[in-house]
């Protein structure tokens, strides 16, 4: 693999990890708050699988960078402007509802990714694809079902999510975005197209949000700026709560 090559897919690796990471740490304020016991466990249980995505990607991550940075290091050893996430997913929890379609938005664009990963010519990412896709199946339905559930259920439920899906779409077109670095991944077979995600996450979210009885807001001026490390003052107050215990005592061992 070229060094230009290695750096494109360093990078593409980081993001995802980056991305599945903050996801799992805002999925985690739930805990303990959710509006139902079943529900409770279901997001900390959806948080563990990310973050345990994060785990394998922020690894793989460090090994092709080569710098002797683990997956700890990388998690809790940069600053703000080091990570690479979605801006979608850092936006705050609000209300449950919101949370429910930041998580749907997400998850359909992730199961469509992880699929096409399993085809990856890189086997690592191959590997790592063919576990997560295994639990993003599970996260896509789970998300979708609650959006459907709340769409289509009281005035309240639906005036809520209707509003969430307004202000958080927005963000979503970062998700699929195509740099020049991902490109040269393409043409290698290692990443999905990006305009090929596109159509299918697209395809996916119209079919559950009639289902829900929502309307799909007109695609317009997108956010953008994670990839390059631009991010919302809401990433700075949740890296700050993520990273207190392991900048606090460094050489600790856990």
């Amino acid at each position: 693999m070229s060094t230009d090559l290695k750096e494109a897919l360093f990078g593409y690796t980081l993001r995802l990890g980056d991305t599945s990471l903050v996801l799992g740490h805002r999925l985690s304020e739930w805990c303990g708050h959710a509006p139902e016991l079943e529900e409770d466990i279901a997001l900390t249980n959806v948080a563990l699988d990310l973050v345990g995505h994060a785990r394998m990607l922020l690894t793989y991550a460090g090994e092709l960078e080569g710098k002797g940075r683990d997956e700890d290091r990388l998690a809790y050893r940069r600053d703000v402007f080091d990570y690479r996430n979605h801006l979608l997913v850092e936006q705050p929890n609000r209300d449950f509802g919101h949370t429910i379609v930041r998580q749907f938005l997400h998850d359909a664009w992730a199961v469509e990714l992880y699929e096409r990963l399993c085809g990856s010519t890189d086997a690592t990412l191959a590997g790592i694809a063919a576990k997560a896709v295994k639990e993003a199946r599970y996260h896509v339905r789970h998300s979708g079902d609650w959006l459907v559930r709340l769409g289509d259920g009281t005035d309240v439920s639906h005036a809520k999510v209707a509003d969430a899906l307004g202000r958080l779409w927005p963000y979503t077109g970062e998700m699929v975005e195509r740099d020049e670095a991902e490109q040269a991944l393409v043409a290698a077979g290692i990443a999905p197209d990006p305009a090929e995600l596109k159509a299918a996450w697209t395809a996916r979210v119209e079919a559950v949000l009639e289902e829900a009885t929502l309307d799909r807001p007109a695609d317009g001026w997108m956010q953008k700026g994670g990839r390059r490390g631009e991010h919302s003052e809401h990433l700075g107050y949740l890296l700050a709560e993520m990273q207190f215990l392991p900048r606090a005592y460094p050489d600790a061992n856990w």
